[in-house]
């Protein structure tokens, strides 16, 4: 199985390569050492965000870019209702909508929360953008210690750097479409970036 440097790596090489650029153009144009180039090409070292935006800005791509599979041009991830993939918090549910298709920067769920629920004693911080739209109850986001009260039609989108957090204000449960996007692939998400608590993922039955 291919390893996040090397597909990284992979994907670098590539984009090099179509706009027929040597390493020693790109690490002049990047700010970059050949040999910081060389390590990333052969998937021999895990470049930082900071790095990915420096090689990104060069090769006027998305940093998103650097996390793209090749994979076939019409792949269609279609669901019925009740065959989704469930990830199950302690107070709520999340169904993955993405599940087959390779990873494109933004992953959609339905949120379902328990009264009660919440995000955790420590902040949220990802590298991204997240998206909520409030379906039913009553969400309310806490974002640089500014409440954000989500009622039914309400939508928030926001830079997911900045410290947020989350929790259920209504007395009964509240639903949410929620779309987070990472600006790189993140190990684990969104259980280890989104829900703070321990979680159990499975498959619905069929």
């Amino acid at each position: 199985m291919t390893s996040n440097s090397e597909q990284v790596g992979h994907q670098l090489r590539r984009l090099r390569k179509a706009r027929k650029l040597s390493i020693r153009m790109l690490a002049k144009h990047s700010g970059l050492s050949v040999n910081t180039l060389s390590l990333i090409e052969n998937g021999r070292t895990s470049p930082s965000v900071s790095t990915l935006e420096q090689l990104a800005r060069s090769l006027e791509v998305p940093i998103t870019s650097f996390f793209e599979a090749e994979h076939p041009a019409h792949k269609v991830a279609y669901q019925k209702a009740g065959e989704r993939q469930q990830i199950v918090l302690p107070k709520g549910q999340m169904e993955r909508f993405s599940t087959g298709m390779p990873h494109a920067g933004s992953e959609p769920f339905i949120t379902r929360f328990e009264p009660g629920a919440n995000s955790g004693n420590a902040p949220i911080v990802f590298p991204g953008r997240e998206f909520i739209y409030c379906l039913e109850g009553q969400i309310t986001y806490i974002i640089n210690e500014k409440a954000y009260p989500l009622s039914p039609g309400d939508s928030l989108i926001f830079d997911a750097y900045t410290p947020h957090s989350w929790h259920n204000s209504a007395a009964e449960s509240s639903s949410a479409l929620l779309v987070l996007c990472p600006e790189v692939s993140l190990d684990g998400f969104p259980e280890r970036y989104f829900m703070l608590e321990e979680i159990d993922t499975q498959k619905t039955r069929r």
